[in-house]
């Protein structure tokens, strides 16, 4: 694994963000041994002792502690270096205790704050983390799952190189593939309802932006249903063609041949079609 921001360390459990705890120089200030640990610092102490006292808290697992140190250090001292650090510290606890709107908005704020820092790209993972962790079942409103996929997205595209890039590529894939998931859930139900023309609008956005999800097999064979329903045959055949075309072996190829076999027709492609210019030079495979 790659260098680790510099306020970060592993947990050991597969899946879970790494965050960075490196001490500062200074001797660490004691921490009560009397329970008193919720207590804030008093106003006089320095930002320094404070980061470390949030570091040894973190470190012994007192991570709603941890959290109020860093939380104080950023009030105290504003745009310090040490309050830089606190943020990145705050939002990965709370992803740590499952407080994923708090995270977000620690994140957030880091980003917002220092944009050019080397842990911009940590941040933005956080965050993607966090969206990821409240993605709902396919049956609910997908919002969280768009902003996962969204924040994901934005880390490939600004940060193609660093080391969160591997896992946000294959979250990305997750997202995607469940945001097509629910197209195709409300497009058979209008299919079912045999309200053609919306189930197509469904079905078209899965074909045009989740191409390579495993759900475009099916896309395409409900278009041809669609499309055969309404009587638009040359469309019905053009999906089945270019259903056949990219995957040959799929039964829903196979079941978009009997559909239009019964009626007397083939699979046969019109060029002209959106459905062909949508897959115009590109294996989904």
């Amino acid at each position: 694994m790659g260098t680790v921001p510099a306020n970060v360390q592993s947990k050991g459990r597969p899946g879970l963000i790494k965050v960075v705890a490196v001490l500062a120089p200074l001797a660490l200030a004691a921490c009560s041994s009397t329970g008193e640990s919720d207590d804030l610092a008093l106003n006089d102490t320095p930002a320094e002792v404070l980061y470390n006292e949030g570091l040894a808290l973190r470190a012994e697992g007192k991570l709603k502690d941890a959290d109020k140190k860093f939380s104080e250090l950023d009030r105290l001292y504003p745009y310090s270096e040490y309050a830089k650090k606190s943020l990145i510290n705050m939002a990965y606890i709370n992803f740590s205790r499952g407080k994923y709107g708090d995270a977000i908005n620690a994140a957030r704020r880091f980003l917002r704050l220092y944009p050019g820092n080397p842990d911009a790209a940590y941040a933005l993972y956080i965050i993607g983390q966090s969206y990821f962790r409240q993605m709902p079942d396919i049956t609910r409103d997908q919002t969280v799952t768009e902003r996962a996929a969204q924040t994901f997205a934005e880390l490939l595209q600004r940060y193609p190189d660093s080391e969160y890039a591997p896992d946000a590529e294959e979250k990305l894939l997750i997202a995607r593939d469940q945001l097509a998931g629910k197209e195709m859930q409300i497009g058979r139900y209008y299919l079912e309802k045999r309200n053609y023309i919306a189930a197509i609008n469904r079905f078209k956005v899965v074909v045009l932006d989740y191409q390579t999800t495993r759900h475009v097999e099916e896309a395409l064979f409900r278009l041809t249903e669609a499309y055969y329903a309404l009587g638009v045959v040359s469309e019905a055949q053009t999906a089945a063609a270019v259903l056949g075309h990219n995957f040959p072996d799929s039964q829903w190829y196979k079941d978009a041949y009997a559909l239009l076999n019964k009626g007397g027709y083939e699979p046969s492609e019109d060029s002209s079609s959106w459905i062909s210019k949508a897959f115009k030079g590109i294996n989904v495979f």
